[in-house]
């Protein structure tokens, strides 16, 4: 993966994971529940799918 790609993805993981109430920390995630690491995810391609639709519209 391209390192601009892997910067704006960590970008958007920061920013969705405000959005939905997630506490994120730069490093190591791993003591979070699976609840809350996928609303990240999930509000994720949620916003991805949404971009790629206004893109094509």
């Amino acid at each position: 993966m391209a390192a601009n790609t892997k910067n704006a993805l960590n970008r958007m993981k920061f920013e969705v994971a405000s959005q939905v109430g997630v506490n994120l920390k730069d490093g190591y995630n791993g003591d979070l529940p699976a609840s809350q690491a996928g609303k990240v995810g999930g509000n994720m391609v949620k916003k991805m799918i949404n971009d790629a639709k206004n893109m094509m519209s």
